[in-house]
C-alpha cells in the first residue's frame, strides 16, 4: 500500500551510514539521492515500500513524531532477528527487543540515530 516512508535528519551522513547497513543486511540499496539533502533506499523488490532519509525542505531542524513508526516488513522471524541485531549493534536504542507479540505477529523496535522510531516484523501464520 505504501510506496516509501521519509524520515527526517539533522545529520544525513551519519544517518546515511547507519541506513547503508541496515538497509545492506535485508538485502537493499540506495536507489536516489540529491546532493547533501535526500537519500532513498529500496529492498530486495524495488516495487515494494522504501525508506528515505532527509533534511528538512524548510530548514527547520528534524524532529521526531509522537506516535510515527515505520514497519519493515521481513520474510522470517530469524530475518527480524538479524536486522533487529544489526540495527542495535549499528547504534540504535532498543524499543522492544526482537520476539513474539501473540500468536502471529513476530517484531523488534528500535530508534534510529535521530531518534525515528522503527520496527522489523513479520507474520508468523495466515
Amino acid at each position: 500500500m505504501l510506496g516509501y516512508v521519509t524520515l527526517g535528519t539533522n545529520d544525513l551522513k551519519r544517518a546515511a551510514k547507519f541506513y547503508d547497513a541496515l538497509v545492506g543486511e535485508y538485502g537493499g540499496k540506495r536507489f536516489m539521492e540529491f546532493e547533501d539533502t535526500f537519500i532513498a533506499w529500496s529492498g530486495p523488490d524495488p516495487t515494494a515500500c522504501g525508506i528515505a532519509l532527509t533534511k528538512p525542505f524548510n530548514g527547520e531542524p528534524a524532529t521526531v513524531g509522537n506516535g510515527v513508526m515505520a514497519a519493515i516488513a521481513c520474510d522470517s522471524p530469524a530475518t527480524v532477528d538479524r536486522i533487529y541485531k544489526k540495527a542495535i549493534e549499528l547504534g540504535a536504542k532498543d524499543e522492544g527487543p526482537a520476539g513474539a507479540r501473540g500468536d502471529e505477529f513476530y517484531a523488534g523496535y528500535f530508534r534510529d540515530p535521530d531518534g525515528n522510531k522503527l520496527n522489523v516484523f513479520c507474520m508468523t501464520k495466515g
